[in-house]
């Protein structure tokens, strides 16, 4: 997996660093994770990397296309590796849980606003709110 994300790096043109592969593999083995966790993971595979080398990491990897970022309301960031995709995201209100949810119909309908007010729009951030399935059964059963 390890020479994924560094061909994964060389075809952006980015320079193949320890720290970036630790975030890229950190990312992929935790989607949605939110920057101390990556922290945390990325530090179990290489111990003395600094907290600013995997925030460098983690907004050149984003710069780059190889890194979404996602914040929904009253959260910190979070980091998933599923890129380029336009899919969208659900978010529990009791627990936290977030989940990838693709686009509702077709193929990328969000795309298209009512009014695009001249912009041109290549990619529309939707989160759908609610409670998933452990909290749900949990408020059931009180």
């Amino acid at each position: 997996m390890a020479e994924e994300f560094q061909q994964m790096l060389r075809g952006v043109s980015l320079r193949v660093t320890a720290p970036r592969v630790a975030v890229l593999s950190a990312v992929h083995d935790n989607p949605h994770a939110d920057t101390d966790s990556i922290i945390r993971v990325v530090r179990t595979r290489l111990s003395a990397v600094s907290h600013q080398a995997v925030y460098d990491s983690l907004r050149t990897l984003t710069a780059a296309g190889l890194l979404r970022c996602i914040q929904p309301s009253g959260s910190v960031a979070r980091y998933e590796t599923r890129v380029g995709d336009n899919h969208h995201h659900v978010v529990c209100r009791t627990c936290g849980a977030i989940a990838d949810v693709d686009c509702a119909v077709g193929e990328s309908p969000c795309l298209t606003a009512s009014d695009d007010r001249g912009f041109t729009i290549d990619e529309a951030e939707v989160i759908y709110w609610g409670q998933c399935p452990d909290c749900a059964r949990s408020a059931h059963f009180r």
